[in-house]
């Protein structure tokens, strides 16, 4: 079954990236190399496009689990392994290193967990945080053999985190926690789903300058996720809908102080996102409008 299993990878792999459009080969490496089996645990399965009702595999052949489709953890409370293509864009978006510290926000059972610690290799680190207690045990026992990986099992909004080079959120928000921004390092990115519970918005990445209050940010592509605790907002959650109807691949930075001027495309308390350029420009990564399932 090993060997089907590796050939199915490939393929998946190779697909996925390809529909990615990820020129990183290490991202593919690293999809080749995880097998998804541990992480979504003995079939049949619920698999679903996004957006579309849950199938159940007719039996347990691993073909069914490398398919671009989300895989679901618990159908009763949509939890799921992520849409792997929407992910494969979004890791190259944020171009994470090899040595480098990874805080991962919603880390499910860890199969992105497993993916990022690749692409970090054995310098690096991934501290990995998953709220939901059965969840974290799972991520800690499919984890177990990756040893520069932590699972931490509480709410990733702590002002305890450490300092980290990439801090990639698997869970939708009404805003930027502000633990995350203190937590990264110059030149670090946050990537997340600036999108409440049961709303379509967008991944934004925010990279951190060496100095100022005025930070690079840009949608990678429209995204939809489970909410994360403590980031829920009905009044956000409707005013960012009103935002994202109007355009979103506009937006170039994060002003954390001043008064929202006549560039800001929306607004939160203490911060906002402008379609102004921030001083230091990010490399250029096009917007991908299809991904949107996580």
């Amino acid at each position: 079954m090993e060997d089907r299993s590796a050939k199915y990878r490939a393929f998946y792999a190779q697909l996925i990236c390809a529909a990615a459009r990820a020129v990183d080969p290490r991202i593919e490496e690293a999809f080749r190399t995880v097998r998804r089996e541990p992480f979504v645990g003995p079939g049949p399965w619920s698999i679903s496009l996004g957006g579309h009702p849950y199938v159940v595999t007719p039996d347990d052949d691993p073909a069914f689990l490398y398919q671009n489709a989300l895989l679901a953890l618990d159908s009763a409370r949509g939890l799921n392994i992520g849409m792997p293509g929407a992910h494969a864009y979004w890791l190259g978006g944020c171009a994470v290193k090899q040595g480098e510290t990874v805080i991962q926000i919603g880390a499910g059972s860890g199969y992105y967990t497993a993916i990022l610690a690749h692409l970090v290799g054995p310098g690096g680190r991934v501290h990995a945080y998953e709220i939901d207690e059965r969840l974290a045990g799972l991520a800690r026992d499919n984890l177990k053999y990756i040893a520069h990986v932590e699972v931490h099992d509480r709410s990733g909004i702590a002002s305890d985190l450490p300092a980290a080079d990439v801090i990639y959120v698997c869970a939708g928000a009404a805003q930027p926690a502000t633990e995350w921004l203190d937590a990264l390092r110059p030149g670090g990115r946050l990537v997340f789903p600036l999108a409440p519970e049961g709303m379509l918005g967008g991944m934004l990445m925010i990279t951190r300058p060496d100095e100022g209050a005025v930070w690079p940010a840009k949608f990678l592509g429209r995204a939809q996720f489970i909410g994360c605790a403590g980031l829920q907002d009905a009044d956000a959650a409707r005013r960012l809908a009103e935002a994202f109807a109007g355009g979103w691949d506009g937006v170039q930075s994060l002003r954390r102080e001043g008064t929202p001027d006549e560039t800001c495309w929306f607004a939160g308390e203490g911060w906002w996102l402008s379609t102004a350029p921030a001083p230091v420009v990010t490399d250029s990564i096009r917007p991908h409008a299809d991904i949107t399932q996580a």
